[in-house]
C-alpha cells in the first residue's frame, strides 16, 4: 500500500538551496523500500548488482538534473549531492567517490580549476544505513546536512590534491596508493582491469594504465557528519 503522507519524487528541479535542503530532510526516518514503493521502483534485494540505485533513487526525489555530467547534481544551485552509507554509530562504511582524475595535461592546472575543488565548495550529504545484514529495501535514510569545507578542511583537500598531480606530472602514477594523501586518495575507477586510459610514465614517455578516481577517506567524511550532527 502507497503511504500517501510520504514524500513525492519531485517533478522540477529545486529553486533555491533552502528547497533542496527541505526536500532532503523530509526524506530522513523514511526507507527505501518506502521511497522506492512511492515512485513505483523495483528494489533490488541486494545492491552488488544495483550500485548506484539508492543514489539514484534520491536523486528522482530531490530533482537532481546532471546524472553523469561533470558538474555538480544540482549546477544551477553550484551544490553536489552525496549519499554515504553508515553504520549504526555513524561512521561511513566506505569512502566517497568525487569525480574522476585527469592524467594528462595537467600542467598550470590550479586547485581552484580543478574539478575536486569545483565538486566540493557545496555538498548535500544525505546518510543512510549501509549496514550490509539489513536488506536494501529497509535501510533507512538519515538527516541530511549541507556542507561547505572549512578554512582548514580546504586547505587539507589543496594539499592532498597538489601532491597527487605533481606525481601524476612527474609519471609517478603507478607509485600513488590510497595511503597517499591525508583526506583525499586516488584509486583506480574502472569496470575491471582491461579498461586503460593515456597517462605519462616514469620518463616522459605515454603509457596506458587503468583510470583513476578521487575519493574522500572516511576519517574525513565522518568528520564533516559528526560535526554537523553533533554525533
Amino acid at each position: 500500500m502507497i503511504n500517501s503522507n510520504a514524500p513525492q519524487p519531485a517533478t522540477t528541479a529545486p529553486n533555491n538551496e533552502a528547497e533542496l535542503f527541505a526536500r532532503a530532510r523530509a526524506l530522513a526516518g523514511y526507507s527505501l523500500g518506502q521511497l522506492a514503493t512511492e515512485a513505483g521502483w523495483v528494489t533490488p534485494s541486494h545492491l552488488r548488482q544495483a550500485k548506484g540505485w539508492a543514489g539514484q533513487l534520491l536523486e528522482l526525489y530531490l530533482g537532481a538534473s546532471a546524472g553523469s555530467r561533470q558538474e555538480q547534481d544540482f549546477p544551477h544551485l553550484g551544490v553536489e549531492l552525496k549519499t554515504i552509507p553508515i553504520n549504526a554509530e555513524g561512521m561511513p562504511l566506505e569512502t566517497t567517490y568525487v569525480c574522476i582524475a585527469p592524467l594528462l595535461h595537467l600542467n598550470g592546472v590550479h586547485w581552484q580549476q580543478s574539478n575536486v575543488h569545483n565538486k566540493l565548495q557545496r555538498v548535500l550529504w544525505v546518510p543512510l544505513d549501509g549496514r550490509r545484514e539489513v536488506p536494501p529495501g529497509e535501510r533507512v535514510i538519515g538527516p541530511a546536512v549541507l556542507w561547505s569545507p572549512t578554512v582548514q578542511q580546504n586547505a587539507a583537500l589543496q594539499q592532498d590534491w597538489e601532491e597527487i598531480t605533481e606525481r601524476i606530472v612527474l609519471g609517478q602514477i603507478e607509485q600513488i596508493t590510497a595511503r597517499t594523501g591525508t583526506v583525499l586518495q586516488l584509486r583506480p575507477k574502472a569496470a575491471d582491469g582491461s579498461v586503460l586510459t593515456p597517462a605519462i610514465g616514469p620518463k616522459g614517455q605515454m603509457i596506458q594504465t587503468r583510470p583513476r578516481g578521487y575519493y574522500l577517506k572516511k576519517e574525513f567524511t565522518f568528520q564533516v557528519l559528526a560535526e554537523a550532527l553533533e554525533l
